[in-house]
């Protein structure tokens, strides 16, 4: 029998607590091809069928160069999951609170986006902190496509 016990094949970085964080952090998350799966993915997931985003055709008509991905398909890819964030607050994170973005340039099929948090507000309290994040998304042409902020409420460090 191996001693090789399932529960314990996690990523697991130092725990943080609100306190630990610092402005101007960032948390990377991994690039990503918009591809033509990602496309369909994300209709079957949305249920958006207007052909501006699956209809290259369509799409050409209107003097686009491919698929225009959905806004919501670019801003998915900032969800901190997808990169070390929620790794580290995994045992101080009470929870998300708000989230915003502004949609500065299309994405197309086959377009890599480069998703990125960066701490820019820390807001304390009695025992817990409001740790707010800028999240950006740039295409391979280094364009920012994207650009928001994400509110998550922290634990303090305890005792």
């Amino acid at each position: 029998m191996s001693d090789f016990d399932p529960t314990q094949h996690r990523m697991v970085p130092a725990q943080r607590w609100f306190e630990d964080f610092v402005l101007g952090e960032r948390f990377v998350i991994p690039s990503r091809t918009q591809t033509s799966a990602v496309f369909a993915a994300f209709q079957t997931a949305s249920g958006d069928t207007h052909p501006i985003h699956y209809d290259v055709e369509y799409c050409r008509s209107r003097g686009m160069p491919d698929l225009l991905a959905h806004g919501f398909q670019t801003l998915v890819h900032t969800a901190p999951g997808a990169g070390l964030f929620p790794y580290v607050v995994e045992e101080s994170l009470i929870g998300f609170l708000e989230q915003s973005s502004k949609f500065l340039k299309p994405v197309y099929a086959g377009d890599t986006i480069y998703p990125a948090l960066e701490v820019i507000e820390l807001s304390p309290g009695k025992t817990t902190g409001v740790v707010t994040l800028r999240s950006t998304v740039h295409n391979q042409r280094r364009e920012l496509v994207l650009e928001g902020m994400q509110k998550f409420l922290v634990r303090r460090r305890p005792g």
